[in-house]
């Protein structure tokens, strides 16, 4: 077994948490290397057991992502921890080839944006954002030329029922509002507990009045609100995004807000983060926009940070990690791992 084991990250903001719970834990390096310094970096990463990567996409150069050419230059790499719930940065099924388990820290953040969600709801909904603006800039305009509507009553559809959905939707009841989702990994006894009713994705483009995007940014939701699922909704809809950047097509949104078949946009993640300052979304009174921040709190980068850190130091001490992306690499990790570490994992 080695004298010590090592997990490496680059060095962007990190929690004090973290480095506290490492601090705590016999036996476990956490190294932190820089992205530019590529000498630096190698010898390190090729002896270290565990990576923890930024799930941000455009805060991980690409040379530093694990792809398949990584992984081949870290032969000693157990785990590869993504700092979020997303894990944009990780070629899961390279991963999963080379045997190394993937984890993500689901969960963690889900309060934060679902209130960050709700928040970017109201706010465009009473058009809040667009009353701050133009009361600093302009005079002779009446109340009710930014007349907003309530909330409550009105049909919020959640386009992925997970941690966060669930969370999105209880507080859409606590304001009256009726909940329907789609999820096809969620079956519908499941979503009645949480007092959801499933429906279709075309169900649910035509039925909302608000379409909240909560899904995990893959093969199958790459680019899933495009100009033929804007076309199905309701004139007026209000689209909301907090999930990841390449969900929602840009250049359909775009088309969709210059029509004025949407309503109004709240957009968190985008293809290119931050966006560059002439985005054509950002130039709309009805767009309200954030850069990644819905689930960059104090409690829950606090929280992602406790459970990032816990989940690793139980993968290397032979646990198997409650928040495991790609099961199906159990039985190549296990051999892996003993080979490695020189003692049994739990199988």
């Amino acid at each position: 077994m080695p004298a010590n084991k090592t997990v490496i990250r680059f060095n962007h903001w990190i929690h004090a948490d973290m480095l506290a719970r490492y601090d705590r834990e016999p036996g476990v390096d956490l190294v932190m290397l820089e992205q530019d310094d590529e000498d630096g970096a190698w010898p390190v990463i090729q002896a270290a057991h565990a990576y923890q990567i930024s799930a941000a996409k455009d805060e991980v150069q690409r040379k530093w992502q694990a792809t398949p050419e990584f992984l081949e230059r870290a032969p000693n790499i157990l785990c590869i921890s993504s700092g979020g719930a997303g894990f944009d940065t990780v070629d899961v099924e390279a991963c999963t080839k080379a045997g190394v388990l993937v984890v993500n820290q689901s969960g963690g953040n889900a309060q934060s944006v679902a209130e960050h969600t709700l928040g970017m709801m109201l706010d465009l909904s009473k058009r809040i954002s667009e009353t701050d603006r133009l009361l600093r800039t302009s005079r002779g305009y009446a109340r009710e030329e930014l007349m907003g509507r309530e909330i409550a009553g009105r049909t919020i559809g959640i386009v992925g029922l997970g941690h966060v959905g669930r969370r999105v939707a209880a507080l859409a009841q606590a304001f009256d509002m009726t909940t329907i989702a789609y999820d096809p990994y969620v079956d519908a006894d499941k979503m009645t507990e949480s007092k959801v009713q499933k429906v279709s994705f075309d169900e649910l483009l035509a039925k909302a009045d608000f379409i909240s995007i909560h899904c995990p940014r893959n093969a199958e939701t790459l680019g899933m609100i495009n100009a033929d699922a804007l076309s199905k909704t309701q004139k007026g809809t209000i689209l909301l995004t907090t999930a990841r950047g390449g969900i929602v097509d840009e250049a359909d949104l775009l088309d969709a807000m210059q029509s004025g078949h949407l309503g109004a946009a709240g957009i968190d993640v985008w293809d290119i983060e931050p966006p560059p300052l002439d985005h054509p979304l950002l130039q709309f009174d009805n767009v309200v926009s954030t850069y990644h921040t819905a689930g960059v709190t104090h409690e829950a980068r606090g929280r992602m940070a406790r459970i990032a850190s816990e989940q690793v130091i139980q993968v290397l001490a032979g646990k198997r990690p409650p928040r495991l992306v790609n099961p199906d690499v159990w039985p190549a990790y296990l051999k892996r791992f003993e080979r490695i570490m020189d003692f049994a994992p739990e199988s």
